[in-house]
């Protein structure tokens, strides 16, 4: 062995411990890098030199290299923002992202995602977020796609039920006068006022909407009967019923919807409803009861049919008196309308239903479900992130922008939802930061730093020795 050798072996400390550094300078240039993932690497020796000796052949390292390089998946604190698209994955996990305009997929644990101009959901590369469109229910629908936002309006829902809770006061007067003795023989749509306040015990009114998003006031009167009976009709301003066959300018039913009666028992709940629709070509009703089948019944419920678009087609509005069918016998809510000795009174009223609405914000749920805020005051799903995981994550190959794309050592991405099958939940309004250690890197800057010093002095003590050998001759 020659002491050439001694050179090669410092040579190649020199070379393994560069590279080190030049490691060590990544991470720390990253400390502050979103989602950054730093780097480790180990060393190891190379193929030993075998020599003669007295005791038999022996051998002697012949320098180091570089052992292996690879990433740590540890997750890195979070930095709480002010922007709700701003997400970091608490757990395992990658987020999806697909190069725009080709089909190449990749990975990052950078969520600094914003809305492009196209309503897309990028980073600042303009690599697009994918994920799961959502039904009105949650659920998701279909296969993973592009998260955009195809519209910023919610379209508006046509009223299918209204509740009303009221009570009936039990010491209430008949307070029909003429006609045929019924709030419905009362109904007069060709006057000023339709019904006379003196003709009914109790009036409510409430808000529904049509399929266009256009408000219509539904009123409901209340009058005593000579029982314990309350008789009701269910109305809407006589200008804004277009049901075919009717004229509000000579049909004095117009804006009658339906007629019928509650009847209560001595504890004062309700122990039967009859109902009737009022045919628009006649005016004419007949009440029945939920047991006939000929009644107009929908989820246990009676339904009027109002029409307040011209050429439109009705609609079937499920009316909430606190009670529901079960086909034999009327099963009470825990609101429903009473008949006690004290005054007629609304105790709750709803009408479901909304008009046009504007997007007005974005939220995001730990289950990576995107809810769009609009200013009808609806919540409406969106969309859900979709997260992947690899099975060997250290197999991943750094593509630069806080980017990792699949190899085969990786394997094949799994994609599925936030917190399912291993995978981590969602933190919005949050970023990942940066999982270096700068304490350790210094650390690692400074043994490295006096490595590389030995292994430098190694080169000039061999060429001093050389230099001596050299001077032999001389």
């Amino acid at each position: 062995m020659s002491l050439s050798s001694s050179l090669f072996s410092g040579i190649s400390g020199l070379s393994t411990l560069g590279n080190a550094m030049q490691i060590i300078g990544d991470n720390i240039a990253n400390v502050n890098t979103v989602g950054f993932k730093g780097s480790s690497f180990t060393f190891q020796d190379l193929l030993s030199q075998s020599v003669a000796t007295l005791s038999g052949t022996s051998q002697v390292g012949r320098g180091t290299a570089l052992g292996d390089i690879t990433a740590s998946f540890q997750q890195g604190s979070f930095e709480s923002t002010s922007s709700t698209t701003d997400l970091a994955i608490g757990g395992d996990g990658f987020f999806v992202l697909k190069e725009a305009g080709s089909e190449n997929l990749f990975y990052t644990r950078a969520g600094n995602f914003s809305f492009d101009e196209n309503g897309l959901l990028s980073n600042p590369e303009g690599h697009i977020v994918q994920g799961w469109a959502l039904d009105e229910d949650g659920d998701n629908v279909g296969s993973i796609r592009n998260i955009v936002l195809s519209s910023f309006t919610s379209p508006p829902k046509e009223t299918s039920q209204i509740e009303v809770i009221v009570n009936l006061d039990s010491d209430g007067t008949d307070n029909i006068v003429g006609a045929d003795d019924s709030l419905k023989g009362a109904w007069d749509a060709l006057k000023p006022e339709p019904i006379d306040e003196n003709y009914y015990e109790y009036q409510t009114t409430m808000r529904v909407y049509d399929s266009l998003g256009s408000t219509h006031d539904i009123s409901i009167y209340f009058d005593k009967g000579a029982t314990k009976a309350y008789e009701f009709i269910v109305t809407c301003n006589p200008s804004e019923d277009f049901r075919t066959g009717i004229n509000p300018a000579t049909d004095s039913y117009a804006g009658l919807l339906g007629n019928g009666t509650i009847d209560f028992d001595t504890s004062g709940s309700i122990s039967d409803i009859e109902f009737g629709q009022v045919d628009p070509a006649t005016g004419n009703s007949t009440l029945v009861d939920a047991l006939d089948l000929t009644a107009t019944m929908s989820n246990g419920y009676f339904a009027f049919a109002p029409e307040f678009l011209v050429g439109g087609t009705p609609m079937t509005i499920e009316l909430n008196l606190g009670t529901r069918h079960d086909g034999a016998n009327w099963i009470k809510s825990s609101l429903s309308t009473s008949q006690y000795a004290s005054g007629s009174t609304t105790t709750f009223q709803s009408a479901n239903g909304y008009g046009a609405g504007d997007l007005e914000g974005i939220n995001v749920d730990v289950d990576g479900i995107m809810t769009g805020s609009y200013s009808n005051g609806q919540l409406i799903p969106l969309y859900r992130v979709g997260l992947a995981k690899f099975q060997n994550t250290k197999g991943l190959f750094k593509e630069g922008g806080n980017l990792f794309s699949e190899t085969r050592e990786s394997g094949n991405a799994i994609t599925n939802r936030p917190g399912t099958n291993g995978l981590g939940s969602i933190a919005p309004n949050a970023l990942e930061q940066s999982n270096v250690d700068i304490a350790a890197e210094l650390v690692k800057m400074i043994t490295t730093q006096r490595g590389f010093q030995a292994n430098s002095k190694i080169i000039t003590v061999t060429d001093q020795m050389l230099s001596e050998l050299i001077n032999i001759k001389r």
